[in-house]
């Protein structure tokens, strides 16, 4: 049973059911409230606002705690691999080894991509950013891809699923290709699918790319890490999106579009240049300066989170496979690491830091990672959206089967003029 609370406008009350979730806080239920009041309620940025009911995702940002489907993001990124991820993210369960099996080679004969979006790539600009690639290949998918379109049939939602998770790391190391010079590099199904993904990225026709293992479990990490993270700016505007029921590929190229921001996907891009700013541990005590001074317009990136209010789980996770990366290959005397272990350091410890709570989040490690990965940072960004691509293609399955689904259709608090008369042009 849904509790209820009260409100007085004008004074007359009225009545609000709350719903109650699994965990986490409850929410006012306010679908009626207009109808039944005349008033909007106001909330920029959402930032208290539940725009639907989901079952995929929770974070509880006080405690520091991530689940997938209920599962703890540390345990998964420890004991599990992308794709059983992304099956348990769009399903709802774990698979069994057998449900497991035919979903990954569903996802392998998906990797092709139909020849003809190789010209799509040479109407780009060389030294294009991969992101603004990615923004017009994916939305051409629905150009050949149409078969698996209609929103409506579950059989083809299921096939335009495993397309998407299948065929954007293939886009996204094209534009990767493109961007530096190289030939492109077909998928190769004797790899699995981080292990693939870096081979059509650093496989050139002259010299085999040896897979290193510690690079693609890390690599794998870093995709479960960032599969999915509730409703954030992306993930909302896929479901804004496909609540008019465009088709699945238009309505994942949006998030594509949200994601690039700075203040998103761009975050750990924004990290890994400020440790490069910084230079030198030396130089850390000038810095940590002028981020405590509100005059200064300096920001540390990396710290702190608009959800999280204490330390994000996955930036643990993030550490550590950090470590083994640079470690694997012979640069563990990273000058970039050693301000980054310093900065964190200072942060855990210094009262500025701990009383705002700005705690270290993933992008403060994943740009390390990436970097010595061999990634430039503009793929940054890329590899963030192959991996939520899974995340939003879950939130796009799961709005299809909730019957209060409807068109999005949030409204405004007007505060321009009133109702004017319009003046001849000479009279003005």
């Amino acid at each position: 049973m849904s509790d209820k609370c009260f409100i007085e406008i004008d004074g007359k009350k009225y009545e609000l059911p709350v719903k109650k979730g699994t965990i986490g806080p409850s929410v006012v239920d306010v679908r009626d409230f207009y109808k039944n009041t005349g008033h909007f309620t106001f909330d920029p940025g959402f930032t208290s606002t539940a725009s639907c009911q989901s079952n995929i995702c929770f974070i509880d940002g006080d405690k520091g705690t991530l689940l997938y489907r209920g599962y703890e993001i540390e345990q998964l990124s420890e004991k599990s691999s992308f794709l059983e991820v992304a099956y348990l993210l769009i399903k709802g369960e774990l698979p069994t080894k057998d449900q497991f099996t035919e979903f990954s080679s569903a996802i392998k004969n998906h990797t092709m991509v139909h020849e003809q979006i190789r010209s799509f790539y040479n109407g780009f600009r060389r030294g294009s950013h991969p992101m603004a690639m990615m923004l017009g290949v994916v939305g051409a998918l629905s150009a050949f891809y149409a078969d698996s379109a209609n929103v409506n049939d579950p059989k083809e939602r299921e096939i335009s699923s495993r397309r998407m998770i299948a065929k954007v790391p293939t886009l996204a190391a094209m534009a990767y290709k493109y961007s530096i010079g190289q030939p492109f590099v077909y998928p190769d199904n004797e790899f699995n699918y981080c292990e693939n993904f870096l081979n059509m990225c650093f496989s050139v026709p002259a010299q085999k790319y040896k897979i290193n293992k510690v690079v693609a479990n890390a690599l794998e990490k870093i995709f479960i890490l960032h599969a999915d993270h509730e409703q954030n700016a992306s993930t909302s505007t896929v479901r804004l999106a496909a609540s008019s029921a465009v088709n699945p590929f238009a309505s994942v190229a949006v998030g594509f579009s949200a994601l690039w921001g700075p203040l998103h996907g761009g975050a750990n891009e924004a990290a890994l240049n400020m440790l490069k700013k910084i230079g030198s541990v030396k130089n850390i005590p000038e810095y940590i300066k002028r981020a405590k001074d509100p005059n200064d317009n300096f920001r540390l990136m990396g710290f702190g989170h608009r959800v999280y209010k204490n330390y994000d789980p996955r930036a643990k996770v993030m550490q550590k496979a950090c470590h083994e990366v640079l470690e694997a290959l012979g640069k563990k005397d990273d000058e970039l690491l050693k301000i980054a272990i310093e900065l964190e350091k200072i942060a855990l410890n210094d009262d500025y830091f701990v009383q705002k709570k700005l705690y270290p989040n993933i992008d403060f490690y994943s740009g390390i990672t990436l970097s010595a990965m061999g990634f430039p940072t503009e793929m940054f960004v890329v590899l963030f959206a192959v991996a939520r691509t899974s995340g939003w293609i879950a939130h796009w399955k799961e709005m299809y089967s909730d019957p209060s689904n409807k068109l999005n259709r949030p409204r405004q608090l007007y505060a321009g003029s009133t109702k004017r008369d319009f003046l001849d042009i000479n009279k003005r």
